[in-house]
């Protein structure tokens, strides 16, 4: 898979991608990174991507023009099934582990960082395939915000994590039906020592008896989520009556 980003700060990426899963993963040519630097495709002497806003207020916003020519030079003869255009933006619906697998299927990714006050909204309305926003809170830049999508989208490439378990068994998985937490939190993990400062180790989880840690697993995570983000439950695929606890709402 190659993921392509689209910035004004390519440098921003040199600390996030040249470390962890995603380095190994690009080191092993398993996906690629390529970095566009946006002023690449402005033609004035300061090399200037934004402008004032119509209208007058605060801020300045990208211009549409260099936005526009860098994905069109990107993407000469783009194919929508193999190929999406993404902007990162605070309007956007929020990114999520589902928004993950399904950004997976596509062979590239483009991603189109904001800045400043916005981007210009015929970007939205004519260019990007959609808009993905990481969080209800404002950011300084979509780089950060890439960095997490380019992550997330990573680690379900096949090959990418060591075990390839790790991305079914994990917070928010879709896939996590058989064992029943599916769309919940991770359950609690412990590692050695098994009494720490006086905590121990549930002992269920000392004991080999894995059906009843799979039990203990299930339950916990669901717990979890009950104390933790309880708005994730309404979806629980398993009867919480069985374990005591009761949907919110």
């Amino acid at each position: 898979m190659i993921f392509r980003l689209l910035t004004i700060f390519p440098e921003f990426f040199r600390g996030p991608f040249e470390h962890g899963v995603v380095a190994r993963a690009a080191q092993s040519s398993l996906l690629r990174i390529e970095i566009h630097n946006l002023r690449d495709w402005t033609y004035d002497f300061h090399q200037s991507v934004d402008d004032r806003p119509f209208g007058g207020g605060e801020g300045m916003v990208l211009k549409p023009q260099p936005v526009f020519e860098a994905v069109e030079s990107i993407f000469p003869q783009r194919d929508p099934r193999k190929q999406r255009v993404v902007l990162l933006s605070a309007q956007g619906p929020l990114f999520n582990q589902r928004t993950a697998r399904r950004l997976l299927e596509f062979e590239e990714l483009l991603l189109i960082c904001g800045r400043y006050e916005g981007v210009d909204e015929r970007v939205s309305q004519h260019l990007a395939d959609e808009e993905i926003s990481i969080g209800d809170y404002v950011l300084s830049g979509g780089e950060l915000a890439a960095a997490v999508v380019v992550d997330s989208v990573a680690r379900l490439i096949p090959g990418v994590l060591g075990n390839p378990d790790s991305s079914i068994q994990e917070s928010f998985s879709d896939l996590g039906q058989e064992t029943g937490t599916s769309g919940i939190l991770d359950c609690p993990h412990y590692t050695r020592p098994a009494v720490f400062r006086g905590w121990s180790v549930p002992e269920v989880l000392l004991g080999g008896n894995h059906a009843e840690i799979r039990k203990w697993r299930r339950q916990a995570a669901l717990e979890k989520t009950r104390r933790l983000r309880p708005e994730l439950l309404p979806n629980a695929p398993i009867g919480l009556e069985k374990i005591g606890l009761e949907k919110k709402g």
